[in-house]
């Protein structure tokens, strides 16, 4: 079945999380995407955690879907390759910081002289302007800058990171959207452009939606660190008797039901209780009520009574819990690709599931290179002659 970008050719220069997460999407839909390396390969082949061969699984699973190259773009020949492969494509990705001779080479400026509808979507740590520009970044700096390392965790403890990459994952996503805007004008105009998407940018958005720093301008409040408490509302992670359950009772007809199902109907009309904020103001009564509803029940009997009165709950899942979760499976959230000397290895499943041009997972990641041959010989009309000229020079 054919799929929505089938027929739009992505050449990924981007590195790590954000960017190749960006064209693990696309791919996903149709996109035939060329991760483009370095010689000897990029850094993150070496980033953790590690198959029992040594070789990195964090690169078998953000490679997915792909063909591999290898090129060095700024050697002579490289940039001519470099070239060429744009007057074929549609889409140019990178992650290369402002100022840096590989984002000069790379910009939209140079690119349009070789294929004028051409789409570049750059994915940096603070985009193209301001005063960090040309500084690196990783997803854990734009949670710091951002403020939201400041209100996670518990009072007590230091500000704390989330233990997994969202701005990665959320900038990964807005770029891809990007690319999808830029597509559907390109389809109107004829014209491509220039796409600027940061981490910093991702990371104050995501916060500021949740109205934090409006309630900073506002009101002049610094939200500051409780735990797993929410905000202006009763909600908690709690421990029963063999692991914990997280619930979130948003909204009085959510909360009365919760009061029914721990026989706590008495709490109705008390005024401590009557709407969210006074709620979460006065969390500490109802946490202690709650901790001694749950101290003698099991994570399965307090999820049974709670879902049947539409509470919204669930146990915490470990990795081994979530891997094996029902709904994971019924989404296909997880597939499994076999990889030599390995095995099978869970990757990513498609989020967005389409009833007309549905996505999949269909390739393995490449090795670094992989597909040199497939790839400058189909599409550049490369001899191998050509290409054993090109590897012996350090080209590719």
């Amino acid at each position: 079945m054919e799929k929505v970008l089938t027929g739009v050719r992505v050449l990924d220069f981007s590195r790590w999380f954000a960017g190749p997460y960006t064209a693990t999407l696309l791919a996903a839909m149709g996109a035939e995407v060329i991760r483009v390396e370095r010689p000897a390969g990029e850094e993150e082949r070496n980033f953790g955690p590690y198959a029992p061969n040594g070789e990195s699984m964090l690169t078998l699973v953000t490679l997915q879907n792909r063909r591999g190259i290898t090129l060095d773009p700024l050697s002579d020949k490289g940039r001519g390759i470099v070239e060429q492969l744009v007057r074929k494509s549609d889409v140019v990705l990178h992650s290369y910081v402002s100022g840096s001779p590989e984002e000069s080479l790379l910009s939209y400026d140079s690119l349009t002289q070789f294929n004028p509808a051409i789409i570049v979507a750059k994915v940096s740590g603070f985009g193209s302007t301001g005063p960090y520009a040309q500084r690196p970044c990783f997803d854990t700096i734009a949670q710091a800058l951002s403020g939201a390392m400041s209100y996670t965790g518990f009072p007590e403890t230091a500000p704390t990171r989330s233990g997994y990459a969202w701005v990665d994952f959320s900038t990964g996503s807005h770029t891809a959207l990007g690319i999808m805007f830029a597509l559907y004008h390109r389809q109107r105009t004829g014209k491509g452009q220039f796409i600027d998407v940061a981490l910093l940018d991702v990371a104050v958005s995501c916060v500021a939606g949740l109205a934090v720093a409006a309630e900073y301008k506002v009101s002049g409040i610094i939200r500051g660190r409780q735990g797993n408490a929410s905000y202006y509302n009763f909600t908690n992670c709690l421990k029963a008797k063999d692991g914990w359950v997280m619930l979130g009772t948003s909204g009085t007809p959510i909360w009365r039901r919760f009061l029914r199902a721990i026989g706590r109907e008495d709490f109705k009309e008390d005024p401590r209780f009557k709407n969210d904020r006074l709620r979460y103001e006065n969390r500490q009564a109802i946490q202690s009520v709650v901790e001694e509803w749950l101290k003698d029940k099991t994570v399965d009997e307090a999820i049974k009574i709670l879902e049947q009165a539409r509470v919204p709950c669930s146990r915490v899942n470990n990795i081994a819990e979530m891997v094996n979760d029902p709904q994971v499976a019924a989404r296909e959230m997880l597939i499994d690709m076999e990889y030599p000397g390995i095995g099978k290895v869970p990757l990513p499943g498609v989020v967005i599931k389409m009833s007309g041009t549905p996505g999949a997972i269909e390739r393995p990641a490449p090795v670094a290179g992989e597909h040199n041959e497939e790839v400058y010989s189909s599409l550049l009309g490369f001899t191998p002659e050509q290409l054993q000229q090109l590897k012996a020079e350090g080209v590719i």
